[in-house]
């Protein structure tokens, strides 16, 4: 194999000398001018090293210190002593037996870390209640979607929508999408800023809760396609501001479970939104048709329940300290927490990450850092490819037309609901699995093997279109129907626990901390915009080239997915923040050609099954000098590192 380039290596290599010993503000200073004088992959000092804990270097003499004027000039005197073991604690965060050498610990506040440690879902009622918040926001998210699956065949009927009218009849469907793409994404930012990330979920339930009650008293197609227009403005905020609300609120060690949860209640909502189509079938004593006024209408429960709910919810504590409001951030980490040091252990360690940002933002357009800083422009490359695949592996085809499509197949309307329904089954309970094959099996790794089951599956799907109906009644054979069934249901499961939650999972980790906002900002975009795309145009490319061709076409998709996923998509998992600063900085020339020259070896150990000797890593990354704690002696070593600040 090619010997890398120097620039394309990935290694960390932190100075001592570059670490005074107590002023994070100069540390933050120091590391800061070093990275922009050097934005190459093997850059010495990183801030995102520094991230990983602010109080790295520090003794314990000058954390006190820095401790008492943190209390000082916050406005938190009274919690001096409280403070001054969180900040200790936070001191050695990276170890999970840290506390066992902080000597100003009492044995029952070690008692209580230790029971933090062997029941990690031992949490309060607080943090729980917030837990629901955020799973009924997403449910909101998926019903909001899929909603329309059912509801299209009697409002099509209603407004005198012929078949032929392939793209009023998508408009009318991808209008939410349109909206959230141009206008709705780009409220997250003002919206968390002047309402927090509370206001910000009550806002969009609130949108929600409106238009669902709009739609249903809609009484004509236009007034359908504003309310349905104005229902995107929810569809962005809300999907950017919950899952990072969760992750703020939550600690360190059950964070990633309870941030994927955004992904499987999404699905558990998706759910919902067929189970309504069922249900209202035959709810039409308002006159023919009516049906699907219930079905738009039901969809308006969801947000008023979150809407009721989330004013007794403790604010973001970080959203507080950001705002300066020091006592109301401690007061609801002490709600979120099952003790106060605790809680003063999240709150001193999370205002040591907030000074880090601050220095990263310091003078800098970050819409320029955006996009001519080689690594962000890499990493929005990535994310913005998982997000367009989400779409683009034609799962929203299913979500939003599977009724209809059954029905092409040759159900009757009835069986085509249930059949639907089943899909929403399946496709919530193999959402299930993604909490846990997500942070093991890897993002990359569960792309690999989704886009060519997608692929085989639609594939499956289309040409079971081509399976001659019964010559003597003319009617769809129970294998044609079973077949076209079966292929969908797989499709469901194959794509839940892979493409379904690995888009918001790699955009939210991929982009540094201090562009975050704008990279997240434009990669849910994407995925709306294409999102758009496909409800819009599912109708005309169904009209044109009948399912069969329509199916094919998004194989062919999976297909690109795949080789492009091999070829140019970086690994993120269990890779801290630093790392990720080294990987994203490999070029795309570099990564296919590494990739290119490994395609003999998988060849060779997993179809020949030959024995052969393991191949060079892409990423080789040099051991950080110094993480440990100076003063206890204990020396950090990189496999103890726990994922703490990846998500938020």
């Amino acid at each position: 194999m090619a010997e890398p380039r120097k620039d394309d290596e990935a290694a960390v290599h932190i100075e001592p000398e570059k670490r005074p010993s107590s002023s994070l503000d100069d540390r933050s200073k120091g590391y800061h001018e070093h990275s922009e004088a050097d934005n190459g992959p093997a850059r010495r000092t990183s801030v995102a090293a520094l991230l990983r804990n602010p109080l790295t270097g520090m003794t314990e003499g000058d954390v006190i210190r820095d401790v008492d004027a943190f209390v000082d000039a916050r406005g938190l005197s009274e919690h001096r002593e409280v403070f001054h073991k969180g900040a200790l604690l936070a001191r050695v965060n990276q170890r999970e037996d840290g506390f066992e050498s902080v000597t100003q610990l009492t044995e029952g506040d070690k008692e209580v870390l230790r029971y933090e440690i062997n029941h990690r879902w031992h949490q309060p009622f607080m943090l729980y209640f917030l837990v629901i918040l955020c799973a009924g926001s997403a449910i909101v998210q998926g019903m909001d979607q899929t909603s329309v699956n059912g509801a299209q065949q009697f409002y099509f009927r209603t407004f005198q929508i012929p078949e032929e009218a392939v793209w009023q009849r998508g408009l009318l469907n991808g209008a939410p999408y349109l909206c959230s793409a141009l206008i709705g994404c780009w409220t997250n930012a003002p919206l968390n800023k002047y309402f927090g990330r509370r206001g910000t979920i009550f806002i969009s339930c609130f949108i929600s809760f409106v238009a669902g009650i709009w739609m249903a008293a809609a009484d004509s197609w236009y007034n359908l396609l504003i309310s349905r227009f104005a229902l995107g403005f929810a569809v962005g905020a809300k999907s950017s501001t919950t899952p990072v609300y969760a992750a703020e609120s939550a600690p360190k060690n059950i964070r990633g479970a309870l941030t994927m949860m955004w992904q499987m209640w999404t699905a558990f909502g998706i759910m919902l939104g067929f189970v309504v189509s069922v249900a209202f079938q035959g709810t039409d004593f308002l006159g023919a048709d009516t049906q699907w006024r219930w079905m738009l209408g039901s969809t308006s429960i969801p947000p008023l329940f979150v809407m009721i709910q989330v004013y007794l919810c403790p604010e973001s504590p970080r959203w507080y300290m950001e705002k300066g409001k020091w006592d109301k951030a401690f007061d609801a980490m002490r709600k979120l927490r099952s003790h106060e040091i605790q809680a003063a252990r999240d709150m001193y360690y999370a205002s040591k990450l907030l000074e880090v940002e601050s220095a990263q933002r310091e003078g800098k357009n970050l819409w320029k850092e955006f996009f001519l800083v080689k690594r962000n422009r890499r990493a929005a490359q990535s994310s913005f490819f998982v997000m367009f695949m989400q779409q683009f592996c034609a799962v929203n085809v299913i979500a939003y037309y599977s009724t209809q499509i059954f029905i092409e197949a040759g159900f009757t309307e009835t069986q085509a609901l249930l059949v639907s329904f089943g899909t929403g089954v399946t496709n919530w309970i193999f959402a299930i699995p993604a909490i846990y094959t997500i942070d093991t099996f890897g993002r990359r790794n569960l792309l690999l093997v989704t886009f060519p089951l997608l692929a085989l599956c639609l594939l499956w799907c289309g040409f079971s279109f081509l399976i001659p109906d019964d010559p003597a009644t003319g009617e769809p054979t129970t294998a044609k129907l079973g077949s076209i069934a079966a292929a969908i249901y797989l499709f469901m499961v194959a794509y839940s626990p892979g493409e379904g939650p690995v888009p918001f999972t790699y955009s939210a980790e991929a982009f540094p901390l201090y562009i975050r906002d704008v990279g997240m900002s434009f990669a849910t975009a994407t995925c709306w915009g294409f999102n758009f795309i496909i409800s819009l145009t599912w109708p005309a490319l169904s009209a044109a080239f009948t399912p069969t061709g329509g199916f094919a076409w998004y194989a062919a998709w999976n297909i690109f997915g795949w080789i492009t996923a091999y070829f140019f998509l970086p690994e993120t998992k269990n890779l801290t923040l630093e790392e990720l600063d080294n990987v994203f900085s490999v070029s795309s020339r570099a990564h296919a050609k590494y990739y290119t020259e490994k395609l003999p070896w998988y060849a060779n150990k997993y179809l020949l099954r030959r024995d052969v000797e393991p191949f060079e890593e892409l990423y080789q990354f040099a051991e950080p000098e110094e993480l440990a704690t100076e003063s206890s002696g204990v020396r950090g070593r990189k496999d103890e590192f726990v994922e703490e600040e990846k998500r938020i």
